[in-house]
């Protein structure tokens, strides 16, 4: 499971900006989710030797007055919650009462803690430990979230001896016998989730059992059908066939954001007598965030007007268009109505989020593209993509050499995706494309070309000045 690392400490100490470096991403970008208090932001980390979810909360206060009183709930709730705290203080005010309060507080958690000296630019780094040793929360590490400054030395500290999974970093079924695909179901509660599950481990399972004992309560539920290996995860639990009807699930972003993590395909249940919400978008953004192939099923669709049908499919295509790829299935979980056909769309998106794309045919298919539609001019020079072979799965990772890729718009890159997706009939994952420049093998060797490749040269500048 993925470290979760919670960012603490009184106001405008600067946790937010730190969260967005850590994150590689803005404010607008992590959108709070609905029911939670909107000081409290979840996001995957990328800065250190492994992934970590990062927490961001609000400002911490003593004595909580008014809409501070939850924020600083919120803020305990995430410490629980966490299995590193980095506490930040500002470097420039220096100690305040307020900052000690926060260290008693964050001491008695028993967990790792961390010292982030926020705003240290231009101060000796001799001072920041003279005076922040004084909490006896070990070494202070300066940094500057503002320019980006120590947060990568910061994390390396904080996440040092954890030993997480990095993404991409799957198992290979060729290679570990029979493949077994980790489907993890989310949505908001009461959308259907467990009915879900609940009917696909019905009638006609083979092997079901649950198996608890992973952190955090998510719960793994094997099985087996048609030959098949599944592994689902359901992060707020299977429940019981006599309380499947439960109106009340319990929901935790970070359990979501572990599962997502986990799985190789991931299925967004939504509500069809409902429309799509911002909580609903915020979580199918994050899969989407972490390349992780996707289904999208619309459930209770056996209860609704036809008016609420045609506002439902709508409303998928104006808030989810960056999730076109995702496969959408109207289904009645409770009566089994479209459930087969789902399980098969989680089966086509696994085979293709982990196909193997060979050298040769992904380099042909690039010609091909070229010769159809040519990448644009740059100052006059035309750029060239040389050769492309794929860089990783789950999902599928294309890289494309050439120069002046740089330049590469992403209305190109766009034109390529699609031209290998349709190519390979992905359906389910993403697709991603990466560009890298080929080293100029005659740079630093003016000097070493043969008399025929000056004049050739003299020829060409003579021509030009014409």
């Amino acid at each position: 499971m993925l470290p979760v690392v919670a960012l603490v400490g009184r106001p405008n100490v600067g946790k937010s900006t730190l969260f967005n470096v850590l994150t590689g991403t803005r404010d607008a970008l992590v959108a709070d989710l609905p029911g939670l208090t909107r000081d409290r932001k979840y996001g995957y980390g990328r800065v250190g030797p492994c992934s970590s979810i990062v927490v961001d909360t609000g400002g911490l206060v003593e004595t909580p007055q008014g809409i501070e009183q939850p924020m600083v709930e919120q803020t305990r709730r995430a410490i629980e919650e966490a299995d590193r705290i980095v506490l930040v203080v500002d470097g420039r005010a220096g100690i305040t009462a307020t900052d000690r309060w926060v260290v008693d507080l964050v001491r008695r958690t028993k967990k790792p803690v961390f010292v982030a000296v926020n705003k240290a630019e231009g101060i000796d780094d001799d001072l920041i430990s003279a005076e922040f040793q004084s909490f006896g929360l070990g070494q202070p590490i300066a940094i500057s979230a503002a320019h980006g400054q120590g947060c990568h030395a910061l994390m390396d500290i904080v996440l040092a001896g954890i030993d997480a999974p990095e993404p991409g970093a799957e198992d290979d079924p060729a290679e570990g016998g029979p493949r077994r695909v980790r489907v993890c179901v989310i949505g908001r509660p009461n959308v259907g989730k467990s009915t879900l599950i609940n009917r696909w481990l019905g009638e006609e399972r083979l092997v079901a059992f649950d198996t608890p004992g992973t952190t955090r309560d998510t719960v793994h539920v094997p099985f087996e059908r048609d030959g098949n290996l599944y592994d689902l995860i359901d992060t707020a639990g299977v429940r019981r066939k006599a309380r499947v009807e439960e109106a009340v699930e319990k929901f935790s972003v970070v359990k979501t954001l572990q599962a997502i993590e986990e799985a190789h395909v991931v299925v967004a249940v939504l509500d069809a007598s409902e429309t799509v919400g911002d909580q609903d978008a915020s979580l199918i953004g994050f899969v989407a965030s972490r390349g992780r192939a996707m289904v999208i099923a619309v459930n209770k669709w056996d209860n609704i007007e036809q008016d609420q049908r045609e506002h439902i499919k709508n409303q998928i295509a104006l808030r989810l268009p960056f999730v076109d790829y995702a496969p959408v299935h109207f289904i009645s979980a409770r009566h089994g109505t479209g459930v087969g056909e789902l399980l098969r769309s989680v089966d086509a998106a696994y085979v293709s989020a982990m196909k193997e794309l060979p050298t040769k045919e992904l380099t042909r298919l690039l010609e091909s593209a070229m010769e159809a539609h040519q990448p644009p001019l740059v100052r006059g020079r035309r750029i060239k993509l040389r050769y492309a072979h794929q860089g990783g799965r789950n999902p599928p990772l294309i890289i494309i050499h050439g120069n002046q890729t740089e330049h590469v718009p992403d209305t190109y890159r766009r034109y390529l995706v699609n031209m290998y997706r349709t190519s390979y009939k992905l359906v389910g994952t993403p697709v991603k494309v990466e560009f890298r420049g080929d080293d100029n093998p005659f740079a630093g060797k003016r000097n070493e070309l043969t008399p025929r490749q000056v004049r050739k040269r003299r020829r060409l500048v003579k021509r030009n000045k014409r």
